[in-house]
Order: C-alpha cells, then structure tokens, then sequence
C-alpha cells in the first residue's frame, strides 16, 4: 500500500496546484478496499499500484461530488471539503481527480482502461438514479439493489475485473468477487446507518431515512407493517423524526426482524463471492471482515 500512497502523492503533485494538495490532504484515505482488491489479484505486476492509485483517485472523486449532492457536512467525521470550502470547490476538486485519473487510466491496455472507465459512467448513472429515488418513498427492493449496484459495487467489481485483466486471471470469477463485495459491503453500511450510534457512523443515526433514501431494512418494514402503520413510516420519510419516532422505527424493526433479514442478503451475497474465489484466503479474509461490521 505505500506504493499506492506513493502513486496517489505523484499524481496529485502532477496536478501542480498548491490548492489542490491542499484540499486532498484534507481527505480521510478511508480503507483503500479498491486499491487492496488489485494489490491482491495482481500483487506482482508492475503497473498494480498505479491502476490502485487510479481507481482510488475516480472513487475520491465520486465522494466529493455524493457529498455535494447530499449537502453534507461530514465525511469519514471530519468536515466535507463542500462544509470547508463550498459546493463549486468540491466540485471542481473531484473533476480534476476524474481528468487525472483518466489521463493515467488511457495508458493501460484497452480492456482494462475501458473496465474502469465504463465503472465510471455506471455509478454516474447510478448517483442520478439515488436521486431519483430519493424524492418519494420506494419499496422496490429490486430497483434498489440495481441503484446500490450502479452507485457503489460496479467500481468495486470493476478493479476486481480490471486486476485479473493484468494478472492474466478468470476475469469472470473475479468480476462476480468484486460485483457482490460490493453489494454485501453497502448493505453492511445501510445496516449500520441504523444499528450504529453517531460516534462510530460520523454523522446521527438513521440519517439515509431523514435524506429520502429507502434502504433494505426500510423496505422490508414498509413490506410488514399493517396498513396504518405504512402511512406512518411514509410520513416519516425524508423528514427529521423526533426521538420517540425514531425509536418507533427501530422497534418496528426489531419486531419485523428486517435488519436480520437485510444481513441475511448480505451474508448471501458474501457466500457466493467467497466461492468465486475460494482458492484465495486473503479475498476470502476480506469479505469475513466486512460482514463483522455489522453487529
């Protein structure tokens, strides 16, 4: 990983603006999943820590411009770049992150170039489509995982897909890895949007709810409820709920079981990439850890 961090430094030096090193330096580094999944799949080529730096600067990216769209304040519990510096510099930062990650990414081979860039483009679409879905309550768990899928596991799925390119691997076992850590690892995160407590989240609890987003535990509760009780959780959507509504939520929950049942997905999803790549402990070691987070 001190490649990685070493290649991340040049490109945002390369960049030769001061302003801009100083908005990076300002970023928390997060863990690094994306680059970590290449270093494992192609530990021995020599353009690995490169396409890690790449795909973490297109991530960094992506962070910058959700925030600015969500309006927050807090990334990782320190300040967003958008609190600090406002919305247009935000902006302006993830778009030289984007141009500079790509002007690296086209000196790869075609396949793996176009497996990034077309990641891109996804989780694009799929930040338009959380949007979306935002402005009215959705019980569709389907267009949900299809929106988690675009938004958060398609670059995940893609470095997975774009390191096997390298290594000379089974591009598509490793595609299916990345695809479901992907969708277990946002699922464990609207799990612990609920079940955590603000120290440990960096923003309040059940904060996807109070911004409009239907996650999978809320899906399934609107799915269990009694009539009455629907028009209650549909009134408490996108809104601050006191401290006695928001208790009434994760009773309902508790009752319903529909965090259990949302893990159970995740766990699902998690079995399946595990036997993708049984033959490889450490792949196997990382989905082990991000299905302990929850509880």
């Amino acid at each position: 990983m001190q490649r990685v961090e070493a290649e991340i430094a040049r490109l945002i030096d390369e960049c030769d603006y001061d302003e801009v090193n100083r908005l990076f330096s300002m970023l928390q580094g997060g863990k690094r999943l994306r680059a970590k999944l290449i270093l494992k799949i192609a530990p021995n080529h020599k353009d690995a820590p490169l396409l890690a730096a790449i795909v973490e600067l297109i991530h960094a990216a992506s962070l910058l411009h959700d925030d600015v769209i969500d309006d927050a304040k807090t990334r990782r519990g320190v300040a967003s770049v958008n609190a600090t510096d406002g919305s247009k510099i935000a902006v302006m930062l993830g778009d030289i992150l984007y141009s500079k990650a790509f002007t690296e990414l086209v000196l790869f081979d075609k396949d793996v170039a176009q497996t990034i860039a077309s990641a891109v483009t996804a989780l694009s679409k799929g930040e338009m489509m959380d949007v979306a879905m935002a402005e009215s309550f959705n019980s569709d768990e389907e267009k949900y995982l299809d929106m988690l899928y675009l938004k958060t596991a398609t670059l995940i799925e893609a470095a997975a897909k774009a390191s096997a390119l390298l290594a000379g691997k089974d591009v598509q076992k490793y595609a299916i890895y990345g695809r479901n850590l992907g969708l277990a690892f946002q699922i464990i995160d609207d799990i612990l949007d609920i079940t955590a407590d603000e120290a440990t989240l960096g923003k309040p609890a059940m904060n996807d709810y109070v911004e409009g987003k239907c996650t999978l535990p809320y899906i399934y509760l609107y799915k269990a409820l009694d009539a009455k009780e629907k028009e209650k959780l549909l009134r408490l959507h996108a809104k601050k709920p006191t401290e006695d509504e928001l208790l009434w939520m994760k009773k309902k929950m508790q009752e319903h079981k529909t965090i259990e049942k949302s893990f159970q997905l995740a766990k699902q999803l998690s079995a399946e990439a595990k036997a993708a790549v049984s033959e490889e402990e450490e792949l196997v070691d990382i989905l082990d850890t991000m299905i302990k987070r929850s509880y």
